[in-house]
């Protein structure tokens, strides 16, 4: 099994992340804290780091800095900062991969397999993982377990919206502002009742979902 020390202050993203990855027999240990993340490294032999840049205490540059001098451990930058500059410095500091949020785990996941081959390590084999959901943009389409589900064009926009950032809260904010079907007086109401339309094509019990989940007072989640 593969050892990831995860640094990040998004206790949220850093579970996401952490549940997807084990599924690749991939261990990740999250450090909110990068001063401990940099203590734990010190007496324990990971494969890999993923590292936040904005992190309490201390920049993820310095920590990025530190590790780079100190261990030949591959760094994967994984940051909401939008600053050009930041990426650029990451990588000069000897960053190996600077990946922006948000961005979807199975991406990160790829870029783990690439950059461990080239430090000529080898991810565990494992059993084929099947996808509950699967979005294919080309055709429009979007199967559950590998059936096609017929959805109507505003249902099609928010569902193809979660499936890119499955397992991550979507605001209703954001399904407003990434669908076409719906506008800004669209009200809270109208998203719900296109979201139940939903849950009874793609769940057992519309009434109780396992997989269109409402996070109460955020928004909403896809999970598989």
């Amino acid at each position: 099994m593969l050892k990831i020390a995860m640094v990040e202050d998004d206790s949220e993203l850093a579970e996401v992340l952490t549940q997807y990855l084990s599924k690749f027999n991939i261990s990740v240990t999250n450090f909110e804290d990068p001063f401990i993340a940099l203590s734990a490294i010190a007496l324990e032999e990971f494969d890999l780091i993923i590292l936040d840049l904005t992190l309490p205490g201390m920049d993820g540059l310095e920590v990025c800095k530190e590790l780079v001098t100190k261990y030949n451990i591959p760094i994967i930058i994984s940051s909401a900062r939008s600053d050009i500059t930041d990426k650029v410095i990451a990588l000069e500091l000897g960053a190996d991969d600077y990946l922006p949020k948000p961005y979807d785990p199975r991406e990160l996941e790829v870029r783990i397999k690439t950059i461990l081959r080239r430090f000529n390590k080898q991810m565990p084999k494992l059993e084929e993982v099947k996808e509950v959901f699967v979005l294919d943009e080309a055709k429009q389409e979007i199967k559950k377990d590998g059936k096609f589900i017929k959805f109507t064009p505003a249902e099609f926009q928010i569902m193809s919206l979660m499936c890119k950032r499955k397992g991550f809260v979507v605001s209703r904010y954001d399904i407003l502002d990434s669908c076409d079907f719906l506008n800004s007086d669209e009200d809270s109401g109208s998203i719900a009742v296109i979201i139940n339309r939903i849950r009874h094509k793609i769940e057992e019990d519309s009434k109780k979902p396992e997989y269109f989940l409402t996070i109460r007072g955020v928004g909403y989640k896809l999970v598989e």
